[in-house]
């Protein structure tokens, strides 16, 4: 996620493209994609939704190394 806390791991292009490659997506994901989920989580387009575990990564949680 390409947050000031992310920083030290993307603060060059060679180090976001590395990042980038190892994601399922290519790509690092921003905050306005999380800001995003929460909004749509907020809203009453999620009601019908109950116990569901959201996942936010880019595909890189199911990654198997």
């Amino acid at each position: 996620m390409d947050t000031p806390l992310a920083e030290k791991f993307l603060n060059n292009d060679t180090k976001k493209a590395n990042a980038a490659a190892r994601h399922p997506l290519k790509r690092v994901g921003s905050p306005e994609e999380i800001a995003e989920m929460t909004k749509f989580l907020l809203s009453d387009d999620s009601s019908w939704m109950t116990g569901n575990i959201l996942q936010l990564d880019g595909g890189i949680g199911n990654v198997k190394i």
